[in-house]
């Protein structure tokens, strides 16, 4: 019993470290730019399956949303949920060339990942003392802002103007098949796992292992925005991380040497 908790530990916390680490990942070249032109509305299904295949925030909530579901009309509900949040703003914030800083919506993401763990926890009860809010009000509303978070990655696309509604369907579709894909592989490991013994364990240190994700997602969020000097751009080495700073520090020095300069002119 105590080996299988401290299996389970660390390889959550693996886990952890080497999703975070590829967290801001999103780096696009221009012969990925060309090839997605060149291979039209399969492309954009393609990419946009695999975003949500390599979108460790998106697949985190959704492993919240279904830790504790065990009937499949639950399952369909709760997902349909998520689904339907999600496709109304990517669809209508793409429709519209409505973005935001990539940064911040992905930090409120990783702060959605939080909230379902927490609630999965029974957090409101517990800590706060207060009845939690209707679940499936609470999908549907972080549903849509992880919908501005995919528009936003969408709109880094060169998309056409002419096929932007088959565009954005066909990304809207990739999304879906690899939203089935990651959750059939989720309700085969929870379902084998549920039968365990050990299962209660592993369900708080799961979803302790949630909200530590989600935070750490968000400082690593918050971090890139205070660092990055062009709006578009998407991430930064740990090369370009050196060169954020310096760029930092060359400005401070810059309105010092101004504010010297009228100091001494006054």
């Amino acid at each position: 019993m105590n080996s299988e908790i401290r299996t389970t530990r660390w390889l959550i916390a693996f886990a952890v470290l080497f999703f975070a680490s590829q967290a801001l990942g999103h780096g696009m070249s221009e012969a990925e730019k060309q090839s997605i032109i060149e291979g039209g509305n399969l492309r954009y299904m393609w990419i946009g399956a695999t975003h949500m295949l390599s979108g460790y925030d998106h697949l985190a909530f959704v492993f919240g949303i279904i830790f504790f579901l065990t009937r499949f009309k639950d399952i369909v509900k709760y997902i349909t949920a998520f689904t339907l949040g999600h496709s109304v703003t990517l669809i209508i914030a793409t429709f519209n060339g409505i973005q935001v800083n990539y940064f911040l919506i992905d930090a409120v993401i990783a702060l959605s990942v939080c909230y379902i763990a927490f609630a999965n926890l029974d957090g409101f009860k517990k800590h706060l003392n207060i009845q939690a809010p209707n679940m499936l009000a609470m999908i549907v509303a972080l549903g849509l802002i992880h919908g501005l978070g995919l528009s936003t990655r969408l709109q880094q696309l060169p998309l056409s103007e002419d096929s932007l509604l088959m565009n954005i369907v066909s990304f809207n579709v990739g999304i879906e098949l690899g939203q089935i894909l990651a959750l059939s592989v989720m309700l085969l490991v929870l379902a084998g796992w549920r039968k365990a013994a050990s299962f209660q364990a592993f369900s708080r240190i799961s979803n302790y292992g949630l909200i530590f994700f989600g935070l750490y997602l968000f400082m690593m969020q918050m971090h890139g925005y205070s660092h990055v000097s062009d709006p578009d751009e998407f991430g930064f080495s740990s090369d370009n991380h050196f060169h954020e700073h310096l760029k930092m520090d060359e400005a401070k020095e810059a309105q010092l040497r101004q504010g010297s300069r009228h100091d001494s002119i006054d």
